[in-house]
């Protein structure tokens, strides 16, 4: 693969790209244990932002009372997907491609070693991934983000309930995507940190009632 200099950005943007960061970070959480969904749940839940087809053979991670991210239930394709974290607010789970979960986990163990910047905890994984220490995928990779203002386990329904997606293509740049670097409308897709490993194109669509 053809990598341009990587460039240092500056972590700003729209609503969905300041969620993406909070996601991509995967912070480590300190509930109390009678906040933490059993095993049943978070699986179920987490499987809710996987496409169709791809949800019954996928690896997924939740969190034990302490806040830990484990491994629930092994998979045996190509699809890891995460819970909702209980101690954040609101309903957030994440389905992403297995060559994502290098940078998924790096980005863990920052925040646990005290780099609450978001920003910064980019930067180092972008740093890495330049000097080749941290691998990241050699193909377009894509992460499914499902948000929602709550989750009711009564119904199994998700309030407001709204699936992005975004597709890691590192180092990628407008000149080699065509893509523009920043959103033109609701729905079109969008290259952001171009030229950066953390590169990937943001499809968003409209709101709910938006």
């Amino acid at each position: 693969m053809i990598r341009p200099s990587p460039a240092r950005v500056s972590p700003s943007g729209s609503f969905a790209a300041v969620a993406l960061l909070a996601l991509a970070a995967l912070p480590l959480a300190t509930p109390v244990e009678a906040q933490v969904p059993d095993r049943d749940v978070q699986i179920a839940t987490a499987l809710k932002a996987a496409p169709p087809g791809r949800a019954e053979e996928a690896t997924v991670l939740g969190y034990t009372a302490s806040g830990e991210v484990v491994v629930l239930r092994e998979g045996t394709n190509d699809l890891h997907c995460l819970a909702d974290n209980p101690a954040q607010d609101g309903f957030n789970s994440a389905c992403y491609h297995e060559s994502m979960e290098p940078y998924m986990t790096r980005g863990r163990e920052l925040r646990a070693e005290g780099i609450t910047d978001g920003g910064q905890r980019n930067q180092m994984r972008w740093d890495e991934a330049d000097a080749g220490t941290l691998p990241m995928p050699e193909e377009p990779a894509t992460l499914y983000v499902l948000s929602g203002e709550s989750y009711d386990p009564a119904t199994d329904e998700i309030a407001g309930r709204y699936l992005r997606w975004v597709i890691y293509v590192p180092w990628a740049t407008p000149e080699s995507t065509g893509l523009p670097a920043r959103p033109t409308g609701p729905g079109a897709p969008w290259l952001m940190f171009p030229g950066t490993a953390g590169a990937h194109i943001m499809v968003s669509p409209p709101q709910p009632g938006g």
